[in-house]
């Protein structure tokens, strides 16, 4: 089903549950539908820091499945989304065992899924190869992170281990100590990607913006003629 509207404007509740307890989050999901919302991104979340080295296995929550459980179970009629992860999920022992999870994770009762960022769009289109032939039939939504300040990229390869093309690393090291210019080129980069995206059938992406409208707007400039806007 499609993303749910509520007032007219999309809105998507982001909710994890790391270390949470199943009252916690069950009250979480009942404060989500008082307000209205019907559509939640379910996501376990990072592990505190504090907790890297904790013995989780009495944890309520141990992986985004069992939240995605919960949801369904709940009683509200929530349009669920999932993460992703194109070059396999950090945690993971193999791209096998990643796809084994993710269709868990699709049969529990998620509706769409979303991609952690990439940057090299091949990796998205073996990931799509994959899960499908696992039998994940749910939309999957690519995730591309415009990349407009040195650091950003550095950050990106930290949090998820993410790929970074030999021509993208050539983009920082050229423009990476000049602001302007590299806002311009990731902007370009990440444009690049989507058009690319466009041009194989791939027509929903989520930008990674970063809450900022410059960037978002930018894009959406550059794609004006392509998406009809």
């Amino acid at each position: 089903k499609n993303i749910k509207e509520l007032s007219n404007v999309p809105t998507l509740a982001h909710l994890t549950c790391v270390s949470s307890t199943r009252e916690t989050v069950k009250r979480k999901i009942e404060e989500i539908k008082d307000a209205g919302i019907e559509n939640i991104m379910a996501l376990r979340g990072d592990i505190p820091t504090d907790m890297l080295d904790a013995d989780r296995s009495g944890w309520a929550y141990r992986h985004a499945v069992e939240l995605v459980r919960d949801l369904r179970e709940s009683g509200g009629d929530f349009c669920i989304g999932g993460a992703c992860y194109p070059e396999v999920h950090p945690e993971s022992s193999s791209a096998e065992e990643d796809i084994k999870y993710l269709k868990e994770k699709a049969d529990a009762g998620c509706d769409f899924l979303t991609t952690q960022m990439f940057f090299d769009n091949e990796l998205f289109y073996r990931f799509l190869d994959r899960a499908r032939g696992a039998g994940i039939d749910l939309p999957i939504i690519p995730g591309v992170m415009p990349i407009t300040r040195a650091n950003q990229g550095e950050r990106a390869i930290t949090l998820s281990g993410s790929y970074m093309p030999r021509r993208f690393i050539s983009l920082v090291d050229r423009f990476g100590r000049n602001p302007q210019a590299m806002m311009q080129a990731g902007i370009a980069y990440a444009t690049d990607q989507i058009i690319d995206l466009f041009a194989n059938g791939v027509t929903n992406v989520h930008v990674y913006s970063m809450n900022n409208p410059r960037v978002a707007r930018a894009i959406l400039n550059n794609l004006s003629e392509i998406i009809g806007k």
